[in-house]
């Protein structure tokens, strides 16, 4: 933001535009979380098939990747819905004139924290399923 619109001024068009790559961002951020998510739901499926094509003698069951797929899909959809939010308050406080303060970075930090447990939780499940095989 320049100076006029933090000394309680009206919005420039940057600052518009700025606010509009960010939620951007953020969509890319959600969509990609939703992309991810269903290709790891169908991992599980994809690993039975393969099961099945060799003649194992015992299918394992693959139901923990639906699950991360789903919550992956489930942040997604979050991260989009709280990025929209997020938006059109900015937006509603520009418009009004009132000096805005520099956002903090929760979403993105909770996020990056949430990616990283399900990370987790994937490669100990990646690692338990093939020490059983």
């Amino acid at each position: 933001m320049d100076a006029s619109a933090e000394a309680g001024g009206r919005a420039t068009l940057s600052d518009y535009l700025a606010a509009e790559r960010t939620l951007l961002a953020w969509i890319r951020t959600g969509l990609a979380l939703m992309g991810f998510g269903f290709v790891v739901a169908r991992f599980g499926l994809f690993l039975r098939q393969l099961q099945v094509a060799e003649h194992a003698s015992s299918v394992q069951s693959y139901g923990l990747s639906l699950w991360f797929g789903t919550a992956l899909i489930a942040a997604g959809i979050a991260v989009n819905l709280f990025s929209g939010w997020h938006h059109l308050r900015l937006i509603r406080t520009m418009e009004l004139g009132q000096a805005t303060r520099p956002h903090t970075t929760n979403l993105a930090v909770a996020t990056s924290v949430f990616l990283a447990l399900v990370g987790l939780g994937m490669a100990i499940y990646l690692l338990s399923a093939r020490g059983t095989t």
